[in-house]
């Protein structure tokens, strides 16, 4: 094998199944994948990969450099994170994955502020829901709704999020009982479990999703009931509490984390702290603790 580049290509084939999938991976061309994988082949004088059922899959000789290739793209991001942590300066590049809704509704103005206070530290914002790989690199530092976060990342824990019930404010006067609905996320049992305890047990759900944000939204259209983060609905005019919800009930703590290789550097530990302290500033709201009927 000549080049890391090489085993990039074999990774990507190994993780996604097929040409096409790969080529999206790398940010390359179809026919790209196609040459690379054939000039592979050509070099072993014996096939790396095979065509299966829908995509490809590894031969015996291919599992063998798929785990070569694993190894080299561990050490390269090992090396990657030991160069960011030799760096001393309040400056240069941090990723932070962090949930959408917590970044929209609640962070979003303080983040501003932390790139106008440090504008050498260039802040790039990776929304979602899954958690980060912070072992390859695909973020930095983490903020997270969990229970429990994987053991070998540090940082700081801190309190947790809170749910209630909510609807619009004219919702219950403008819509007879038996007109009611819930609008919940995506269930395979089709009715969430949590109905059973809410202000209204016996109303039917009316509307799926599983974009929160668009749940919100709804609710505050007048199109149903919802259970939602507190810090989310609360500050919402529109919103109020349903009558009889019981108080607001934590889920999962937020987390504050980073790689155990970066938790020295000056720019990641004062994104942290930051962090951290815009989240204990906001505690009562996040914990429910604002909310009112």
């Amino acid at each position: 094998m000549e080049n890391w580049d090489d085993y990039r290509f074999i990774l990507a084939l190994d993780r996604s199944g097929t040409i096409r999938a790969a080529a999206l991976l790398l940010g390359v061309t179809h026919s790209t994948v196609s040459r690379r994988l054939a000039v592979i082949n050509e070099r072993y004088g014996k096939p790396v990969f095979e065509r299966s059922a829908g995509g490809y899959r590894k031969t015996e000789l291919g599992e063998e450099l798929v785990e070569a290739a694993q190894q080299m793209e561990g050490i390269s991001f090992s090396a990657d994170r030991r160069r960011k942590a030799s760096e001393t300066e309040l400056s240069g590049p941090i990723t932070l994955s962090i949930p959408d809704v917590l970044g929209q509704y609640l962070l979003l103005d303080y983040l501003a502020d932390f790139c106008q206070q440090y504008p050498d530290i260039k802040l790039s914002l990776l929304s979602s829901y899954s958690f980060a790989d912070l072992d390859r690199s695909e973020a930095d530092v983490v903020i997270r709704g969990v229970a429990k976060p994987p053991d070998h990342l540090v940082g700081r824990r801190l309190f947790p999020y809170a749910l209630s019930y909510y609807c619009r404010r004219d919702y219950l006067e403008k819509t007879e009982p038996a007109d009611r609905r819930w609008i919940a996320a995506v269930t395979t049992s089709g009715i969430p479990r949590w109905i059973a305890d809410s202000p209204f047990p016996d109303a039917p759900v009316s509307m799926m999703s599983d974009d929160i944000t668009l749940r919100h939204k709804a609710a505050l259209s007048g199109h149903g009931m919802v259970r939602g983060a507190c810090y989310m609905n609360d500050p919402e005019p529109d919103l109020m509490r349903l009558p009889k919800s019981p108080a607001p009930f934590p889920v999962a703590d937020f987390w504050v984390l980073t790689h155990p290789d970066l938790k020295n550097t000056p720019r990641i530990k004062l994104l942290m702290r930051f962090l951290a302290a815009a989240l204990l500033e906001n505690q009562d709201l996040i914990e429910g603790r604002h909310g009112t009927t």
